[in-house]
């Protein structure tokens, strides 16, 4: 029988988004499709069973990047995805961030919901539409979930708020703002904005709740017609007696660790102390089974989150004993690497991060191979955090999704700030390397980012600091907390991400524990997180108050000539062959576009002004009455041939060699000879005459071609007088340059 579809339609931002559940995928726990115009995605959620040992609650969200979706096949090797991109693994925690907080306490089972693009256009993003379908797959499965999570992207065209753009209308908008909730709260945000003032982001955050709502009704008559009941699980919930015991046997001894002076090491080395003297205590002489002491490991845990937060909550005490909107000791250094192109040293606390620029080509773009328009970038930012950082010991490798993340955050909160590529036309890759963390790292990034963007001498728009928030919340009672220490985010309830420059923001993220919390909690954390930018950025000043005037000695200077399109072949040449000699011979890198913008890098000024006139040289038209002085390539009885440009010859006929009749024309000039000559000639097939007679004259052109014309009808012996452009064999084919020699598409 064939399967049938069941379909749920409501609209967002004026556009219609369609649910469709009972065709596909009907193995998984739960299936929908969700589409938007010609954009389509799938969302399967399973659940199986208790992984044993785990004392967390174990879910996977995947998604699959399918290049088929837009038509197109990979450009790997193999020609099939291979990794996820790095915007597949944004899209994967984009969507895990606010489902997770929703599974119920103790929940053990594994659940893993997998996403996978059909069908991609030019129009709807697939984010907003992978944590649709996520939930409403969810809430119809067998899966105990407490959504359901509505998520919407709001821009900023023309001084007003779009809700739902498409993707045009994000190309030219100064917001793209990301948020995800329930109907009583936001789960999570991800911005990235073009200097937005505090009141513009709130109104923003206000709306997309609002317009949200839409979708939770929908997906909530989705699973009451369709949905399956759901399943029974098991709940690893400690009883509160246990709890209240490790608190009472605990707490003195933990406070004085707290009232102690800071670091980390201190704290965390006390509180493991602490942590095995209470098991000792607790097992009272007896050996305690594996799951005993795993269940008095987890009080312990639960009862020191209980007063830690407690002393926040209603003492203001935080874990260093800083006030609640202080910042932790900044330091800022710049120039730390002598060959780096620039270099930033921030630290904040014992979170420290080294930001190291390097400029290059335009050539050197990355290439993007996924389903979105842009098919490179030329300004990376790439985010390092090895296991020394936190004083482990790990196993190093790949880049992990919480790398790729905090990366892209640090990237998304400086390109509003990057020249564009006419004004500067790098490219741009800076990496973040972490070498202490104790909270807050990827806010560190992006001040490292700015600090050694200036030590580069990047000509920033303006400087961008950022600053982690936090928030202890109980019933009505709430803290926001300013520039949070890893445990405050541990045991806290959000995590709040802001960076900005002084006119505004530039980029939010934040993840939320809880159930979701309001536009007014979240407005008043914006505008905490101002106060601390600013301050945060009046420290960076004093380090490197305005970007270097120049760049390093040993950086690229990049500068641009342009040439006629039609030229382009002829500087490239066969296979390549021209370009690649003028490089080796110059010590240049040379990129060109396709609109014949020329690119020349070289640390050597010397090597940047031959390239340059090399370049002049192969695409300048010769002009009559000009003199040049060229190569002799070619010698007949009726004169000689000389290359006056490039690729470009003409003839100096054997009565214009000199002011005296010449009989043989080896008596002046021979191959490889240097002449100096002037063009008194072009004729309409591109034959050039040329005259050495007419400079030892001190002749014009007009007067040289007379001269030239009255011996020629006094019948001078010689031949036909051909020259001109031999570009078609030297100067090459534009179709024989390939992609691979210095070619921008």
């Amino acid at each position: 029988m064939k399967p049938q579809a069941i379909y749920f339609k409501t609209t967002l931002g004026g556009k219609e988004l369609t649910f469709e559940t009972g065709r596909l995928a009907r193995q998984a726990g739960g299936a929908v499709t969700l589409r938007q115009g010609d954009s389509i995605i799938l969302a399967a959620a399973t659940m199986g069973g208790v992984r044993e040992g785990t004392d967390f609650f174990p879910l996977t969200v995947d998604y699959e990047e399918r290049m088929y979706a837009g038509g197109r096949i990979p450009g790997s090797f193999f020609r099939r995805e291979g990794k996820p991109s790095t915007e597949a693994t944004l899209i994967a925690r984009l969507t895990d961030r606010p489902l997770r907080p929703l599974f119920p306490e103790g929940m053990r089972n594994e659940v893993q919901v997998v996403l996978m693009s059909l069908s991609a256009d030019t129009e709807n993003p697939l984010d907003m539409l992978a944590i649709n379908a996520a939930s409403a797959a969810l809430m119809i499965s067998d899966i105990p979930f407490g959504g359901p999570v509505g998520a919407v992207r709001i821009g900023y065209v023309d001084g007003k708020l779009i809700v739902n753009p498409s993707i045009p209308e994000m190309e030219i908008s100064a917001l793209d703002l990301r948020v995800a909730g329930t109907r009583e709260a936001i789960l999570m945000v991800e911005c990235g904005a073009q200097e937005v003032g505090e009141d513009l982001m709130v109104e923003a955050l206000q709306l997309a709740h609002r317009e949200i709502q839409s979708v939770v009704d929908l997906q909530e008559r989705m699973a009451r017609e369709v949905g399956k009941p759901k399943r029974e699980v098991e709940l690893k919930v400690l009883s509160p007696e246990l709890i209240a015991q490790a608190r009472a046997s605990i707490e003195a001894r933990l406070r004085a660790i707290l009232d102690q002076p800071y670091s980390k090491e201190n704290m965390y080395g006390g509180i493991a102390q602490l942590r095995e003297a209470y098991l000792e205590e607790a097992a009272a002489g007896v050996e305690l089974s594996p799951e005993q002491a795993a269940a008095f490991g987890a009080a312990f845990d639960e009862a020191e989150k209980e007063i830690v937060r407690d002393r926040i909550l209603y003492e203001g005490k935080r874990p260093d004993n800083r006030g609640i909107a202080e910042i932790r000791e900044i330091t800022c250094e710049v120039d730390i690497s002598p060959r780096a192109h620039g270099s930033g040293l921030f630290t904040r606390g014992e979170t420290q991060v080294l930001t190291l620029a390097t400029l290059g080509t335009p050539k050197e773009a990355q290439e993007l191979d996924n389903l979105l328009e842009t098919e490179s970038k030329r300004y990376m930012h790439h985010y390092n955090f090895p296991p020394y950082s936190t004083g482990e010991v790990k196993r190093l490798g790949g880049q992990s999704r919480r790398e790729i993340g905090h990366g892209a955050l640090a990237e998304r909160a400086l390109v509003p700030v990057i020249p564009d590529e006419k004004s500067f036309p790098y490219t741009l890759r800076l990496v973040s390397e972490v070498l202490s963390s104790n909270g807050s790292s990827s806010m560190a990034s992006v001040c490292g980012s700015t600090l050694a963007l200036m030590d580069t001498g990047v000509p920033i728009k303006a400087p961008v600091s950022g600053v982690a928030m936090g928030l202890i919340k109980s019933g009505d009672r709430y803290v926001i907390l300013t520039d949070i220490l890893g445990a405050e985010d541990h045991l806290g309830d959000m995590d709040f991400k802001v960076a900005g420059t002084r006119e505004g923001i530039t980029a939010l993220q934040m993840d939320i524990k809880i159930a979701g919390i309001t536009p007014e909690i979240m407005a008043e954390a914006l505008e905490r997180a101002r106060e601390a930018r600013f301050s945060i950025l009046d420290i960076m000043l004093e380090t490197i108050a305005a970007p270097n005037p120049s760049l390093k000695p040993h950086a690229p200077r990049i500068e641009t000539v342009k040439v006629p399109v039609d030229k382009i072949g002829a500087i490239i040449g066969p296979g390549g062959k021209n370009i690649r000699a003028l490089q080796e011979e110059t010590h240049t890198k040379i990129d060109i576009d396709d609109d014949g913008t020329v690119y020349i890098a070289s640390t050597d000024g010397v090597g940047f002004e031959q390239a340059k006139e090399r370049i002049l040289g192969m695409v300048e038209v010769p002009e009559i009455g000009r003199i040049y002085t060229g190569k002799c390539v070619r010698v007949t009885d009726f004169g000689a041939f000389i290359e006056i440009l490039p690729g470009v010859d003409g003839m100096v006929h054997i009565s214009q060699l000199a002011s005296e009749r010449v009989n043989k024309v080896e008596d002046i000039v021979q191959v490889g000879d240097e002449l100096s000559v002037m063009v008194t000639d072009i004729s309409p097939d591109g034959k050039i005459r040329l005259s050495r007679q007419a400079l030892l004259e001190g002749w014009t052109a007009e007067e040289a071609r007379e001269h030239d014309n009255a011996n020629r009808k006094k019948g001078s012996s010689g031949g036909s007088g051909s020259g001109g452009s031999r570009g078609g064999s030297r100067g090459g084919d534009r179709g024989d340059r390939g992609g691979q020699f210095n070619r921008r598409r």
